[in-house]
Formats: C-alpha cells, sequence, structure tokens
C-alpha cells in the first residue's frame, strides 16, 4: 500500500455511524467500511438496522447494529458505552440521525420544534461528549463528522414548504463543528462537516415531488445527490487524509449553493 492510500486507510478502527440503517447514513457506512472499517451503525428501527447489516455484509463490510432511540443525554450515554463494551474503542464518530418539520413558522407547536431541536442538535451534543470523554480525548486522538445541511447556511427559497426548525438546527451544526474544533484540537480530534444539498431520500420526497424540477433547475450540474455523492467527502474527514483540516463545512449539493 502506497503513502497516499495508506492516508485513506481505516482498518482497525472503529466507527460509530448515527442514522445509519439507510440513507445519507448509509451510503457513508459503504464508504468507510469498503476502506476497512469495522462499522457501528445506531438507528431506532431493529428491522432496518438488521437490512442495513446483511447489505453492508454482502459487500464484505464488518457491522453491526444497536437499535436506541437517540432523544435524550441518557440514551447517548447508553449508546457509547454499548459500543465501547462491544468494540473497545470509537474511533471515528458521524452524526448523521435528524429529523425535519415543515410548515409555516407561524404554525409550528412548542412540540416539534422541540423534537427537531432535541436530535438534531442536542443528542449529538451529548453523544459527542459521551464519545469523546470515553475514547477520544484520553487517546488523544478521533475524527468527528457532522452532517449539517446546505439548509443550515441560507433560507428557503420563495414559495417552498417552511422548515425553519430544520434549518436552525442545521445552522447550530455549522457553528457546533467549528466551536468544537476549536476546542478539541488540542486533543488531536479534528471536527468537520458535511452540508448535502437535496439528495432523494424518506425525508426529502415529499418536498422533491412538489420542487424537485425546480431545484434541479437551480443546480449547475444539474442533478440531485446520488447513491455516492457523499462518499468521497466522508472518507476523506473520517481518515488521515483530513489530518489538517478541522472546523470546515463542506457543501455537498450540485454547486447549487454558489448561484
Amino acid at each position: 500500500m502506497g503513502a497516499l492510500h495508506r492516508l485513506f486507510d481505516l482498518s482497525g478502527r472503529t466507527a460509530l455511524i448515527t442514522g445509519g440503517s439507510r440513507g445519507l447514513g448509509l451510503q457513508i457506512a459503504e464508504a468507510l467500511g469498503e476502506y476497512g472499517a469495522t462499522l457501528v451503525l445506531a438507528a431506532r428501527k431493529q428491522d432496518e438496522l438488521d437490512q442495513a447489516v446483511v447489505h453492508l455484509a454482502g459487500q464484505g463490510i464488518t457491522a453491526s447494529a444497536v437499535a436506541v432511540d437517540l432523544r435524550t443525554a441518557e440514551a447517548a450515554q447508553t449508546l457509547t458505552e454499548t459500543v465501547m463494551r462491544r468494540s473497545g474503542r470509537i474511533d471515528i464518530l458521524v452524526n448523521n440521525a435528524g429529523i425535519s418539520w415543515g410548515g409555516p413558522a407561524e404554525e409550528l407547536s412548542a412540540e416539534h420544534w422541540s423534537r427537531v431541536m432535541d436530535l438534531n442538535l442536542n443528542v449529538m451534543f451529548f453523544l459527542t461528549q459521551a464519545v469523546g470523554r470515553a475514547w477520544m480525548i484520553p487517546k488523544r486522538a478521533g475524527r468527528i463528522v457532522n452532517i449539517a445541511s446546505v439548509a443550515g447556511l441560507k433560507g428557503n427559497q420563495t414559495g417552498s414548504l417552511g422548515t425553519i426548525a430544520y434549518n436552525t438546527s442545521k445552522g447550530g451544526v455549522v457553528n457546533f463543528t467549528r466551536a468544537l474544533a476549536s476546542e478539541w484540537g488540542r486533543y488531536g480530534i479534528t471536527v468537520n462537516a458535511i452540508a448535502p444539498g437535496w439528495f432523494p431520500s424518506r425525508m426529502t420526497q415529499t418536498t422533491l415531488d412538489r420542487h424537485g424540477e425546480a431545484f434541479t433547475a437551480r443546480t449547475p450540474l444539474g442533478k440531485l445527490g446520488g447513491p455516492d455523492d457523499l462518499k468521497g467527502a466522508a472518507l476523506l474527514f473520517a481518515s488521515d487524509a483530513s489530518g489538517h483540516i478541522t472546523g470546515q463545512i463542506l457543501a455537498v449539493d450540485g454547486g447549487a449553493l454558489v448561484t
């Protein structure tokens, strides 16, 4: 293996991926697993986790699963302890789990606002803190990859469904990434974020059914995100290839943000 290939090699490392049973989380799992990482997928539904583990095994990728409802600090701590018991280490943390809620800002309920903030921002902090304490800080090494969104960098297109809670939470992920990178750099831990644009998924299906053609027309590359389009960015931020990169937000959106 050449020196450049070694920078991307994840052999011997354990990656915990939340929301890893489908969609963008599973795409990231495929990338990290292909380059040698042992994967632990966390999500709410055991059946979807089981399907993901079988899918990855078919690609020669070792993965296990933990069914967990990540809505509290206690759940984040329990997940960390479970993974540490099983694997003995957490070298890479991918904070991908998230939800959205659509509707006019003036009609959004306190319950729905809190639900989005709890999973997209609060639990991300609790889990990152727990993983940092359990492994990364004592070992003076680690890779944290947060999944933000271009929605956290701008408002919504006029006429599209309002998602103010989602946009606000992802804006929080953006600055969480920068703030934690500045704090934990002294431990040898890098903290970066990927900000996806429009990718087909269960969460985006309704909006894309209504506005997908318009979104594509305003994207320089003329397409939505595909099943491989997050893999390179995720591998970069999870590997030694990003050893001198921290606190950065990389938009993966076909260029839509620059128009």
